[in-house]
Protein backbone atom coordinates (compact mmCIF):
# COMPACT_ATOMS: atom_id res chain seq x y z
CA UNK A 1 0.00 0.00 0.00
CA UNK A 2 2.94 2.45 1.07
CA UNK A 3 4.69 1.73 -2.21
CA UNK A 4 1.24 2.27 -4.55
CA UNK A 5 1.22 5.31 -2.08
CA UNK A 6 4.95 6.41 -3.04
CA UNK A 7 4.35 5.77 -6.94
CA UNK A 8 1.15 7.52 -7.35
CA UNK A 9 2.68 10.79 -5.78
CA UNK A 10 5.88 9.91 -8.22
CA UNK A 11 4.12 9.59 -11.34
CA UNK A 12 1.81 12.94 -10.35
CA UNK A 13 5.08 14.76 -9.39
CA UNK A 14 6.36 13.48 -13.09
CA UNK A 15 3.29 14.18 -14.81
CA UNK A 16 3.49 17.86 -13.57
CA UNK A 17 7.13 18.58 -14.36
CA UNK A 18 6.30 16.72 -17.90
CA UNK A 19 3.38 19.07 -18.66
CA UNK A 20 5.19 22.47 -17.43
CA UNK A 21 8.10 21.35 -19.82
CA UNK A 22 5.59 21.03 -22.32
CA UNK A 23 4.21 24.20 -21.70
CA UNK A 24 7.68 25.69 -21.67
CA UNK A 25 7.98 23.98 -25.01
CA UNK A 26 5.45 25.95 -26.85
CA UNK A 27 5.44 29.37 -25.75
CA UNK A 28 9.15 28.89 -26.25
CA UNK A 29 8.15 28.54 -29.92
CA UNK A 30 5.78 31.43 -29.99
CA UNK A 31 8.65 33.67 -28.64
CA UNK A 32 11.02 33.61 -31.60
CA UNK A 33 14.37 34.69 -31.66
CA UNK A 34 15.28 37.85 -33.92
CA UNK A 35 18.07 38.48 -36.37
CA UNK A 36 20.53 40.97 -34.05
CA UNK A 37 22.52 43.58 -35.71
CA UNK A 38 24.40 46.77 -34.99
CA UNK A 39 24.89 49.81 -36.98
CA UNK A 40 28.22 51.58 -37.10
CA UNK A 41 26.59 54.61 -35.02
CA UNK A 42 26.21 52.15 -32.30
CA UNK A 43 22.13 51.30 -33.52
CA UNK A 44 20.55 48.43 -32.73
CA UNK A 45 18.71 46.23 -34.83
CA UNK A 46 16.39 43.66 -34.45
CA UNK A 47 14.42 41.87 -37.19
CA UNK A 48 11.70 39.45 -36.85
CA UNK A 49 10.77 37.43 -40.65
CA UNK A 50 7.18 36.43 -39.99
CA UNK A 51 6.55 35.31 -43.88
CA UNK A 52 2.55 34.55 -42.68
CA UNK A 53 2.35 38.60 -41.45
CA UNK A 54 0.15 40.88 -43.60
CA UNK A 55 1.79 44.07 -42.08
CA UNK A 56 5.37 44.79 -40.87
CA UNK A 57 5.58 46.85 -37.83
CA UNK A 58 8.79 49.24 -37.34
CA UNK A 59 9.17 50.53 -33.56
CA UNK A 60 11.75 52.75 -32.80
CA UNK A 61 12.95 53.01 -29.44
CA UNK A 62 14.78 55.59 -27.49
CA UNK A 63 15.93 54.72 -24.24
CA UNK A 64 15.56 58.19 -22.46
CA UNK A 65 12.44 59.10 -20.93
CA UNK A 66 10.97 62.17 -19.03
CA UNK A 67 13.01 61.20 -15.78
CA UNK A 68 15.62 63.14 -17.76
CA UNK A 69 13.70 66.27 -17.48
CA UNK A 70 15.27 68.78 -16.20
CA UNK A 71 14.05 70.05 -12.52
CA UNK A 72 11.67 73.08 -13.11
CA UNK A 73 11.42 72.34 -16.56
CA UNK A 74 9.16 68.76 -16.31
CA UNK A 75 8.07 68.37 -20.02
CA UNK A 76 10.72 68.58 -21.71
CA UNK A 77 11.10 65.31 -22.81
CA UNK A 78 7.55 64.58 -24.11
CA UNK A 79 8.13 67.99 -26.20
CA UNK A 80 10.63 66.61 -27.77
CA UNK A 81 8.59 63.48 -28.68
CA UNK A 82 5.82 65.74 -29.97
CA UNK A 83 7.56 67.99 -32.17
CA UNK A 84 9.14 65.21 -34.24
CA UNK A 85 5.72 65.03 -36.33
CA UNK A 86 4.02 67.51 -34.72
CA UNK A 87 1.09 67.50 -37.50
CA UNK A 88 -1.64 65.09 -37.71
CA UNK A 89 -0.72 64.26 -41.80
CA UNK A 90 1.48 62.03 -40.33
CA UNK A 91 -1.03 59.50 -39.03
CA UNK A 92 -3.45 60.21 -41.73
CA UNK A 93 -0.57 59.14 -44.37
CA UNK A 94 0.12 55.95 -42.54
CA UNK A 95 -3.34 54.95 -42.04
CA UNK A 96 -4.88 56.04 -45.52
CA UNK A 97 -1.70 55.55 -47.75
CA UNK A 98 0.12 52.35 -46.44
CA UNK A 99 -2.67 51.17 -44.86
CA UNK A 100 -1.24 50.68 -41.19
CA UNK A 101 -0.88 52.80 -38.27
CA UNK A 102 1.29 55.31 -36.34
CA UNK A 103 1.50 56.81 -32.51
CA UNK A 104 4.72 57.82 -30.44
CA UNK A 105 4.71 56.58 -27.15
CA UNK A 106 6.11 58.90 -24.40
CA UNK A 107 7.26 57.80 -21.04
CA UNK A 108 9.57 57.92 -18.09
CA UNK A 109 11.50 55.52 -19.38
CA UNK A 110 11.71 55.85 -23.05
CA UNK A 111 10.30 57.60 -26.40
CA UNK A 112 9.22 54.88 -29.31
CA UNK A 113 7.79 55.28 -32.68
CA UNK A 114 5.12 52.74 -33.71
CA UNK A 115 4.69 52.66 -37.02
CA UNK A 116 2.97 49.61 -39.61
CA UNK A 117 1.51 49.59 -43.22
CA UNK A 118 1.19 46.62 -45.53
CA UNK A 119 4.31 44.04 -46.30
CA UNK A 120 5.60 45.82 -49.69
CA UNK A 121 5.51 49.34 -48.35
CA UNK A 122 8.03 48.46 -46.01
CA UNK A 123 10.57 50.74 -47.46
CA UNK A 124 8.14 53.89 -47.56
CA UNK A 125 7.64 53.12 -44.02
CA UNK A 126 11.41 53.40 -43.00
CA UNK A 127 11.80 56.54 -45.55
CA UNK A 128 8.91 58.35 -44.19
CA UNK A 129 10.39 58.05 -40.84
CA UNK A 130 14.44 57.88 -41.04
CA UNK A 131 14.53 61.84 -42.32
CA UNK A 132 12.93 62.82 -39.10
CA UNK A 133 14.31 60.80 -36.65
CA UNK A 134 18.17 61.02 -37.26
CA UNK A 135 17.70 65.16 -38.13
CA UNK A 136 14.65 66.42 -36.05
CA UNK A 137 13.52 69.83 -37.11
CA UNK A 138 13.08 72.30 -33.78
CA UNK A 139 12.86 75.64 -34.43
CA UNK A 140 11.24 78.51 -32.30
CA UNK A 141 8.20 78.65 -34.53
CA UNK A 142 6.97 74.50 -34.08
CA UNK A 143 8.41 74.43 -30.58
CA UNK A 144 5.67 77.09 -29.78
CA UNK A 145 2.74 75.32 -31.13
CA UNK A 146 3.89 72.06 -29.55
CA UNK A 147 4.14 73.57 -26.24
CA UNK A 148 0.59 75.30 -26.87
CA UNK A 149 -1.33 71.97 -27.68
CA UNK A 150 0.87 70.44 -24.61
CA UNK A 151 -0.20 73.25 -22.14
CA UNK A 152 -3.99 73.06 -23.01
CA UNK A 153 -3.61 69.10 -22.76
CA UNK A 154 -2.03 69.64 -18.94
CA UNK A 155 -4.77 72.15 -18.15
CA UNK A 156 -7.54 69.64 -19.12
CA UNK A 157 -5.87 67.46 -17.03
CA UNK A 158 -5.33 69.43 -14.34
CA UNK A 159 -9.02 70.06 -13.50
CA UNK A 160 -9.23 66.73 -13.19
CA UNK A 161 -9.91 65.33 -9.53
CA UNK A 162 -8.29 61.94 -9.88
CA UNK A 163 -4.78 63.15 -12.45
CA UNK A 164 -4.74 65.94 -9.71
CA UNK A 165 -4.70 63.16 -6.67
CA UNK A 166 -2.24 60.94 -8.87
CA UNK A 167 0.28 63.36 -9.09
CA UNK A 168 0.34 64.70 -5.52
CA UNK A 169 0.19 61.16 -4.13
CA UNK A 170 3.50 61.00 -6.28
CA UNK A 171 5.14 63.83 -5.68
CA UNK A 172 4.15 62.79 -1.65
CA UNK A 173 5.94 59.74 -1.80
CA UNK A 174 9.12 61.20 -4.10
CA UNK A 175 9.51 64.87 -4.29
CA UNK A 176 11.59 65.54 -6.70
CA UNK A 177 12.93 61.85 -7.52
CA UNK A 178 12.05 61.53 -11.06
CA UNK A 179 8.49 59.85 -11.29
CA UNK A 180 7.23 62.34 -8.02
CA UNK A 181 6.96 65.37 -11.32
CA UNK A 182 4.71 64.99 -13.84
CA UNK A 183 5.75 62.97 -16.69
CA UNK A 184 3.60 65.67 -19.14
CA UNK A 185 5.01 68.95 -17.22
CA UNK A 186 3.02 71.30 -15.50
CA UNK A 187 1.08 74.74 -16.18
CA UNK A 188 4.56 76.19 -14.46
CA UNK A 189 6.94 73.88 -15.57
CA UNK A 190 5.85 74.43 -19.74
CA UNK A 191 6.29 77.52 -19.41
CA UNK A 192 9.97 77.98 -18.82
CA UNK A 193 11.07 75.50 -21.75
CA UNK A 194 12.24 76.74 -24.65
CA UNK A 195 13.55 75.24 -28.48
CA UNK A 196 17.04 75.92 -26.80
CA UNK A 197 15.80 73.14 -24.03
CA UNK A 198 14.42 70.52 -26.75
CA UNK A 199 17.71 70.72 -29.03
CA UNK A 200 20.02 70.20 -26.03
CA UNK A 201 17.76 67.36 -24.91
CA UNK A 202 17.96 65.96 -29.32
CA UNK A 203 21.50 66.19 -28.60
CA UNK A 204 22.17 64.12 -25.61
CA UNK A 205 19.71 61.56 -25.44
CA UNK A 206 17.94 61.04 -29.34
CA UNK A 207 20.93 59.61 -30.44
CA UNK A 208 21.67 56.71 -32.22
CA UNK A 209 23.83 54.84 -29.87
CA UNK A 210 21.17 54.98 -27.47
CA UNK A 211 18.63 53.22 -29.47
CA UNK A 212 17.18 50.02 -31.14
CA UNK A 213 14.64 49.59 -34.34
CA UNK A 214 12.74 46.84 -34.41
CA UNK A 215 11.37 45.42 -37.44
CA UNK A 216 8.78 42.56 -37.81
CA UNK A 217 6.47 40.87 -40.41
CA UNK A 218 7.42 39.77 -44.32
CA UNK A 219 10.79 41.33 -44.73
CA UNK A 220 13.55 39.93 -46.05
CA UNK A 221 16.23 40.66 -43.17
CA UNK A 222 18.95 41.31 -45.52
CA UNK A 223 17.03 43.98 -47.65
CA UNK A 224 15.95 45.28 -44.18
CA UNK A 225 19.53 45.58 -43.23
CA UNK A 226 20.99 47.12 -45.99
CA UNK A 227 17.74 49.97 -46.02
CA UNK A 228 18.48 50.21 -42.26
CA UNK A 229 22.29 51.10 -42.60
CA UNK A 230 21.68 53.28 -45.50
CA UNK A 231 18.41 55.93 -44.55
CA UNK A 232 20.16 55.69 -40.38
CA UNK A 233 23.42 55.28 -40.77
CA UNK A 234 23.72 59.28 -40.82
CA UNK A 235 22.06 59.50 -37.60
CA UNK A 236 24.90 60.94 -34.82
CA UNK A 237 26.19 59.24 -31.71
CA UNK A 238 26.00 61.27 -28.52
CA UNK A 239 29.15 62.68 -27.10
CA UNK A 240 28.75 60.62 -23.76
CA UNK A 241 25.66 58.81 -22.17
CA UNK A 242 23.98 59.73 -18.88
CA UNK A 243 23.08 57.32 -16.85
CA UNK A 244 19.66 57.08 -15.07
CA UNK A 245 21.39 57.59 -11.11
CA UNK A 246 19.80 60.16 -9.28
CA UNK A 247 19.36 61.03 -5.84
CA UNK A 248 16.90 58.91 -3.68
CA UNK A 249 13.79 60.78 -1.95
CA UNK A 250 13.25 60.90 1.75
CA UNK A 251 10.65 58.93 3.86
CA UNK A 252 7.30 61.03 2.75
CA UNK A 253 5.73 62.89 5.97
CA UNK A 254 3.22 60.51 7.59
CA UNK A 255 0.53 63.18 8.09
CA UNK A 256 -2.14 63.23 5.29
CA UNK A 257 -2.15 65.83 2.60
CA UNK A 258 -5.44 67.24 2.40
CA UNK A 259 -6.05 69.22 -1.21
CA UNK A 260 -9.07 71.13 -2.75
CA UNK A 261 -10.72 68.86 -5.81
CA UNK A 262 -10.81 71.42 -8.86
CA UNK A 263 -14.32 69.89 -8.78
CA UNK A 264 -17.00 70.27 -6.18
CA UNK A 265 -18.44 66.86 -4.40
CA UNK A 266 -15.96 64.47 -5.78
CA UNK A 267 -13.15 62.90 -3.24
CA UNK A 268 -9.79 60.87 -4.39
CA UNK A 269 -8.24 59.10 -2.20
CA UNK A 270 -4.61 57.69 -2.94
CA UNK A 271 -1.67 55.96 -0.57
CA UNK A 272 1.37 54.63 -2.16
CA UNK A 273 4.58 53.19 -1.11
CA UNK A 274 7.88 52.58 -2.95
CA UNK A 275 7.46 49.64 -5.38
CA UNK A 276 10.11 47.82 -7.78
CA UNK A 277 12.46 48.19 -10.29
CA UNK A 278 11.79 46.40 -13.64
CA UNK A 279 14.71 44.75 -13.60
CA UNK A 280 14.16 43.45 -9.99
CA UNK A 281 14.37 39.39 -9.56
CA UNK A 282 11.22 39.62 -7.65
CA UNK A 283 9.37 41.50 -10.79
CA UNK A 284 7.03 39.30 -12.10
CA UNK A 285 6.10 38.17 -8.74
CA UNK A 286 5.46 42.09 -7.88
CA UNK A 287 3.03 41.94 -11.41
CA UNK A 288 0.83 38.98 -9.32
CA UNK A 289 1.11 40.69 -5.94
CA UNK A 290 -0.46 43.92 -8.10
CA UNK A 291 -3.73 41.71 -8.93
CA UNK A 292 -4.01 40.66 -5.64
CA UNK A 293 -3.79 43.71 -3.97
CA UNK A 294 -6.13 45.02 -6.54
CA UNK A 295 -9.09 42.17 -5.94
CA UNK A 296 -9.01 43.14 -1.65
CA UNK A 297 -9.32 46.89 -2.63
CA UNK A 298 -12.29 45.92 -4.75
CA UNK A 299 -14.10 44.04 -2.15
CA UNK A 300 -13.71 46.55 0.02
CA UNK A 301 -14.18 49.88 -2.26
CA UNK A 302 -16.31 48.09 -5.25
CA UNK A 303 -15.07 49.35 -9.23
CA UNK A 304 -13.97 52.89 -7.84
CA UNK A 305 -10.94 51.36 -6.70
CA UNK A 306 -7.71 50.31 -8.78
CA UNK A 307 -4.09 49.09 -7.90
CA UNK A 308 -1.50 50.23 -10.04
CA UNK A 309 2.03 49.55 -9.81
CA UNK A 310 4.34 51.93 -11.38
CA UNK A 311 7.53 50.43 -12.89
CA UNK A 312 10.66 51.80 -14.49
CA UNK A 313 14.30 51.68 -14.97
CA UNK A 314 14.89 52.54 -10.85
CA UNK A 315 12.48 51.67 -7.94
CA UNK A 316 8.77 52.98 -8.90
CA UNK A 317 5.51 53.08 -6.67
CA UNK A 318 2.70 50.95 -5.82
CA UNK A 319 -0.37 53.49 -5.98
CA UNK A 320 -3.65 52.58 -4.09
CA UNK A 321 -6.45 54.57 -5.16
CA UNK A 322 -10.33 54.70 -4.78
CA UNK A 323 -12.53 57.41 -6.24
CA UNK A 324 -15.53 59.22 -4.51
CA UNK A 325 -14.41 57.61 -1.51
CA UNK A 326 -16.33 57.79 2.07
CA UNK A 327 -17.86 60.88 0.14
CA UNK A 328 -20.76 62.43 2.20
CA UNK A 329 -19.00 60.88 5.61
CA UNK A 330 -16.07 63.51 5.40
CA UNK A 331 -17.10 66.24 7.49
CA UNK A 332 -15.61 70.27 7.45
CA UNK A 333 -16.23 71.83 10.16
CA UNK A 334 -14.68 75.70 10.30
CA UNK A 335 -11.28 74.97 9.03
CA UNK A 336 -10.57 71.23 10.19
CA UNK A 337 -11.66 68.13 8.44
CA UNK A 338 -13.38 65.31 10.08
CA UNK A 339 -12.01 62.06 8.42
CA UNK A 340 -12.39 58.22 8.43
CA UNK A 341 -9.88 55.74 9.51
CA UNK A 342 -7.07 55.75 6.61
CA UNK A 343 -4.24 54.19 8.16
CA UNK A 344 -6.64 51.15 8.19
CA UNK A 345 -6.73 50.78 4.29
CA UNK A 346 -3.23 50.56 4.69
CA UNK A 347 -3.04 48.06 7.65
CA UNK A 348 -5.75 45.79 5.88
CA UNK A 349 -4.81 45.42 2.75
CA UNK A 350 -1.08 45.03 3.25
CA UNK A 351 -0.85 43.09 6.94
CA UNK A 352 -2.27 39.26 5.73
CA UNK A 353 -0.25 36.69 4.28
CA UNK A 354 -1.20 35.76 0.55
CA UNK A 355 -3.56 32.62 0.78
CA UNK A 356 -3.42 29.85 -2.28
CA UNK A 357 -7.08 30.63 -3.54
CA UNK A 358 -6.15 34.55 -4.05
CA UNK A 359 -2.87 33.92 -5.58
CA UNK A 360 -4.21 31.19 -8.17
CA UNK A 361 -6.72 33.71 -9.41
CA UNK A 362 -4.27 36.32 -9.41
CA UNK A 363 -1.87 34.21 -11.12
CA UNK A 364 -4.18 33.08 -13.47
CA UNK A 365 -5.41 36.31 -14.54
CA UNK A 366 -1.23 37.51 -14.73
CA UNK A 367 -0.84 34.11 -17.34
CA UNK A 368 -3.89 35.22 -19.35
CA UNK A 369 -2.53 39.53 -19.80
CA UNK A 370 1.08 37.83 -20.25
CA UNK A 371 0.53 35.67 -22.77
CA UNK A 372 -0.99 38.38 -25.03
CA UNK A 373 2.13 40.56 -24.35
CA UNK A 374 3.56 42.25 -27.73
CA UNK A 375 7.08 39.73 -28.17
CA UNK A 376 8.74 42.77 -29.86
CA UNK A 377 7.53 45.02 -26.82
CA UNK A 378 8.99 42.39 -24.66
CA UNK A 379 12.85 42.60 -26.50
CA UNK A 380 12.85 46.25 -26.71
CA UNK A 381 12.22 45.83 -22.56
CA UNK A 382 15.46 44.00 -22.36
CA UNK A 383 17.27 46.55 -24.11
CA UNK A 384 16.00 49.66 -22.24
CA UNK A 385 15.90 48.08 -18.63
CA UNK A 386 19.30 45.88 -19.14
CA UNK A 387 17.22 42.28 -18.60
CA UNK A 388 18.48 38.86 -18.33
CA UNK A 389 18.02 37.51 -21.81
CA UNK A 390 14.65 37.37 -23.17
CA UNK A 391 13.71 34.18 -22.57
CA UNK A 392 14.94 33.88 -19.25
CA UNK A 393 12.62 36.50 -18.16
CA UNK A 394 9.85 35.02 -19.89
CA UNK A 395 10.56 31.69 -18.04
CA UNK A 396 10.96 33.54 -14.58
CA UNK A 397 7.54 34.97 -15.32
CA UNK A 398 6.27 31.40 -15.89
CA UNK A 399 7.45 29.85 -12.63
CA UNK A 400 6.36 32.76 -9.88
CA UNK A 401 5.11 30.86 -6.49
CA UNK A 402 2.87 32.01 -3.49
CA UNK A 403 6.34 32.11 -1.66
CA UNK A 404 7.61 34.57 -4.21
CA UNK A 405 4.96 36.65 -3.81
CA UNK A 406 4.69 36.63 -0.41
CA UNK A 407 8.21 38.13 -0.21
CA UNK A 408 7.60 41.23 -2.36
CA UNK A 409 4.64 41.62 -0.07
CA UNK A 410 7.04 41.92 3.03
CA UNK A 411 9.19 44.46 0.89
CA UNK A 412 6.18 46.72 0.99
CA UNK A 413 4.72 45.92 4.21
CA UNK A 414 8.28 47.51 5.70
CA UNK A 415 7.84 50.91 3.46
CA UNK A 416 6.64 54.06 4.60
CA UNK A 417 3.30 55.47 2.86
CA UNK A 418 2.44 58.60 1.51
CA UNK A 419 -1.27 59.56 1.76
CA UNK A 420 -3.26 61.99 -0.25
CA UNK A 421 -6.93 63.16 -0.30
CA UNK A 422 -8.47 65.66 -2.88
CA UNK A 423 -11.74 66.51 -1.50
CA UNK A 424 -14.76 69.13 -2.27
CA UNK A 425 -18.11 69.01 -1.40
CA UNK A 426 -21.05 71.00 -2.36
CA UNK A 427 -20.32 73.61 0.52
CA UNK A 428 -16.24 73.40 0.62
CA UNK A 429 -14.32 76.39 0.32
CA UNK A 430 -11.35 74.73 1.64
CA UNK A 431 -7.43 75.56 0.99
CA UNK A 432 -4.95 72.24 0.93
CA UNK A 433 -3.94 71.72 4.60
CA UNK A 434 -2.30 68.58 6.41
CA UNK A 435 -3.88 66.72 9.34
Amino acid sequence: MKFNKHFKNFALFLFILFAAAIYSAAQAQNLPSPRENKLLNGTKLLIWNDKTAEKVVVKIRVHSGSSFDPLGKEGVMQLLSDILFPTVSTKEFFTEDLNGSFEIVTNYDYIQINASGDSDKFLTILETLAPVVTNPSINKETTEKVRAALLARVQELEKNPSYVADQAVAKRLLGNFPYGRPQLGSSESLAKIDFADLLLADQKFFTADNATIAISGNVNADFALRATKRLFGGWLKADKKVPPTFTQPEAPQKNINILDSPAQNRSEFRFAVRGLARNDKDFYASQILELVLKNRLEKLEGENSFVRQEKHILPGLFVFGVSNWKLGMIKKVGGAISLPDIDGYQTNLLKDAIIQPEFDKARAEYSDMFNKTDKVEFWLDAETFKLSPVKTEFQNAQSVTIADVQRVLGRLQKESAATVLVFKDENSDTNSNNQ
